[in-house]
């Protein structure tokens, strides 16, 4: 009984803690409304946590978090219902796509093709998420139809996590709509918005054609809160490599890195943190 509950890394007790922690703070913010000072620090909670959940749905779709497949399959669904969009949308858009072309001109969501989305600025990182959307959702779709042609199995799977969502958040409108729009659908947004972001920040003005400065690293607190997030280039280097052994590997990568590397990120408090 113990293997099957058994974790791929016990590192994953602080992804664990924010899976649970994130709908606690969400239902009783639901539950109380935003009355006092406590439930809007629970609120703001939410929204920080919201971006921690982001990364741990992506590090689930590199490095499944459980040994047991069933687990796994528990935990895609808890996720795409946390996150209000499927799990798989990071397999043709992030695995299959970003970290196989790392931001070279085969990327489809590379920012130097938009005209706003690689500026290092304010404008290009609150508009990069919604460029990055209209070139992906076409990615998806064409992803699902050759699945649903090839591998029918797989495509129904993944169209029960479409499911689960529009379920879930169907019951939620129900029972109201103007606590889901606030409470849920908002925080859902804010984490989603900032995990795209995030690639701006990570990429704006890196050289998409070199084998590694392809993109930016940032130190300090933004790693041990947002599981080493910011040790950018190791993670494309070994996709596969639990997110918790990243610290050894920049420290390979920081020689090169220190030669050449991309601009400083202009946006605080990002640019404080930059290495």
């Amino acid at each position: 009984m113990i293997k099957i509950f058994k974790l791929r890394n016990c590192r994953d007790i602080q992804s664990l803690t924010y899976l649970v922690a994130q709908p606690a703070l969400v239902a009783y913010v639901w539950l109380h409304g935003l009355q006092s000072v406590l439930s809007w620090l629970c609120f703001f909670l939410t929204l920080m946590l919201s971006l921690g959940v982001s990364v741990i749905h992506h590090n689930h779709c590199h490095l499944r978090m459980w040994h047991n497949k069933y687990l796994n399959r528990y935990t895609d669904f808890y996720l795409s219902i946390l996150q209000g969009h499927p799990t798989f949308v990071f397999y043709p858009s992030h695995n299959a796509n970003h970290h196989r072309y790392h931001h070279g001109v085969k990327d489809v969501a590379r920012t130097y093709q938009f005209k706003a989305g690689d500026t290092n600025h304010l404008w290009g990182y609150l508009t990069h998420p919604f460029q990055a959307c209209w070139v992906l959702y076409p990615l998806f779709i064409r992803w699902l139809v050759r699945l649903r042609r090839n591998h029918p199995r797989v495509f129904y799977y993944y169209m029960m996590q479409y499911i689960a969502v529009f379920a879930v958040d169907g019951v939620l409108i129900y029972i109201n709509a103007t606590h889901f729009l606030y409470f849920v659908l908002l925080v859902q947004l804010h984490g989603l918005h900032w995990l795209l972001a995030t690639n701006y920040l990570q990429h704006a003005h890196a050289d998409g054609g070199s084998r590694i400065n392809f993109a930016r690293n940032f130190e300090g607190w933004v790693n041990p809160v947002y599981f080493n997030i910011g040790l950018h280039t190791a993670h494309h280097k070994h996709g596969r490599l639990h997110w918790s052994k990243l610290p050894e590997r920049h420290l390979i990568y920081l020689f090169f890195l220190m030669i050449r590397r991309p601009p400083r990120s202009t946006l605080f408090p990002f640019s404080t943190l930059f290495r």
